[in-house]
């Protein structure tokens, strides 16, 4: 990339001649200008790059406003995209997904050997009493049982409900209360900076304060000791050894616009919300925002490094690069356990090519300097990414100097729980400003506005909005739709 100051003194970086030409989109204004005029043909050109079991009747139904609907009459299952469709094909044997742990244990799954639990998990679930339209909450640490039990639950048409492992008791029994649910999948515990957490006791704290649980699946990965009842409590080995636990499982045929999971925001401004996601318009936008912006290439390694248990993790850690047939990373632990250069280590020994990650753990790990990234080999690194948050212009300088050595954009992206995916981003062909977004993906028209809804001049502070509705976008709230207008 170049460096080069503006007129106005801002430091600007353009992409290399390498960049511009070997990029999926080489302009664009051009596209994004069609994008917003014929809208409803982009996302019909996008959604035909998919698997379906029948065709949408309509593209778009806004006849309900707020409550819009995509690709209304249309069948479809996330997994059937996720993994079905490449069992027939070159991706079959291909790493799906590679995991490390904290203290150092790797596995790795082919999409082949990922369906195979996927399914059998699927049918454990089944035996347990799950249903299609059912809710099953997940309360897990960073460890592939954790993806399977979200594809596993997908597989079947149940809804997953994926609480993040670091909440509280508080937290996990509001949202299994909220849901509904029946079955909870947790483990004993996993580990952070070299200690075990204690999962399950958590959960066991939850259950009796939410009695809707008929069935607790816990995985052992630590092998602390805990509570299990009887006839309640199942350990997931014991279940997947079973001869209930067929490889083999039919993916439900769902309708496109059948909830695909629930996911609470953070509670921070009030109760928090169970956003509703659906399997047809979410595996539209995820897919189609994750293949741009990241200009992804069937060879590419890539490393969301966030939870799960977060959007971010739902749409960049398992769906959209699975639809991709990407090799997608996941690890368990702290970034910086047990010294600051684990994530560059990792990034060496698995030759990982996009990195993903948020401000928060670039500034964490720029305050140990860069002789702890020095050491290894990031070389493999084409394209560098934020999220989660505003990156300010220092520590996105420091992400491009140190980690991508001046030659790797930074995909700052915008979004949040409510959208699905990306809605203000750059693309790799795009001049960069250190600590602005940039422009709207495709389909999306943003403005900001004043507080009576009319738009601001340049330069000043207003109101972020979203003038038009997009395939990702959350459908309701989960059991209070007057919240959601």
């Amino acid at each position: 990339m170049t460096k080069i100051n503006s007129p106005a003194n801002e430091t600007m970086f353009y992409p290399s001649e390498e960049i511009l030409k070997s990029s999926r989109v080489k302009d664009y204004d051009c596209l994004y200008k069609e994008s917003i005029e014929e809208r409803e043909r982009f996302w019909e050109i996008e959604a035909g790059k998919l698997n379906w079991y029948k065709k949408w009747e309509r593209v778009l139904d806004d006849t309900d406003k707020p409550f819009y609907k995509w690709y209304t009459g249309g069948k479809i299952n996330i997994v059937a995209n996720a993994i079905d469709k490449h069992l027939s094909a070159d991706t079959r044997n291909k790493l799906a997904l590679i995991w490390e742990g904290e203290p150092g244990d790797v596995r790795t799954f082919s999409f082949f050997a990922l369906n195979r639990e996927v399914s059998k998990f699927a049918n454990v679930l089944k035996a347990m009493g799950a249903r299609k339209g059912d809710i099953i909450t997940i309360y897990m640490p960073q460890i592939p049982e954790l993806i399977i039990a979200m594809l596993a639950s997908a597989k079947i048409g149940a809804a997953h409900s994926v609480v993040y492992g670091g909440f509280s008791v508080e937290a996990l029994a509001e949202r299994i209360e909220d849901a509904r649910s029946n079955i909870l999948v947790t483990a004993d515990g996993g580990f952070r900076r070299g200690k075990p957490t204690n999962l399950k006791t958590i959960a066991n704290e939850a259950m009796r304060r939410s009695p809707t649980i008929m069935a607790c699946i816990t995985v052992k990965r630590t092998g602390e000791e805990c509570i299990m009842e009887n006839d309640r409590d199942f350990w997931w080995h014991d279940l997947m050894s079973m001869p209930i636990a067929s490889a083999k499982c039919e993916t439900e045929v769902m309708d496109a616009e059948d909830p695909l999971f629930i996911l609470y925001t953070s509670g921070t401004t009030g109760k928090p919300k169970g956003l509703v996601h659906t399997h047809g318009g979410y595996t539209v936008y995820t897919s189609t925002t994750f293949r741009y912006v990241f200009d992804y290439r069937p060879e590419d390694r890539w490393w969301c490094a966030a939870d799960p248990g977060w959007i971010t993790g739902h749409s960049y850690i398992v769906y959209a690069p699975m639809i991709n047939g990407a090799t997608t990373i996941l690890y368990e632990g702290a970034p910086n356990h047990p010294f600051p250069n684990r994530w560059w280590q990792m990034i060496e020994k698995y030759g990982i090519n996009i990195l993903y990650t948020s401000p928060t753990a670039i500034r964490g790990l720029m305050r140990f300097g860069s002789s702890w990234a020095d050491r290894h080999d990031l070389s493999s690194l084409r394209l560098l990414g934020s999220v989660g948050e505003p990156i300010n212009p220092e520590a996105w300088k420091w992400y491009y100097e140190v980690i991508g050595k001046n030659r790797c954009p930074i995909m700052d992206t915008w979004w949040q729980t409510e959208t699905g995916g990306f809605m203000i981003t750059p693309l790799p062909i795009t001049p960069l400003k250190p600590g602005s977004a940039t422009k709207p993906f495709f389909g999306n028209e943003v403005e900001v506005v004043d507080e009576s809804g009319k738009p601001v001049k340049t330069g000043e502070e207003g109101n972020l909005v979203i003038k038009n509705p997009w395939p990702g976008m959350a459908r309701t709230i989960l059991g209070d739709p007057d919240r959601f207008i």
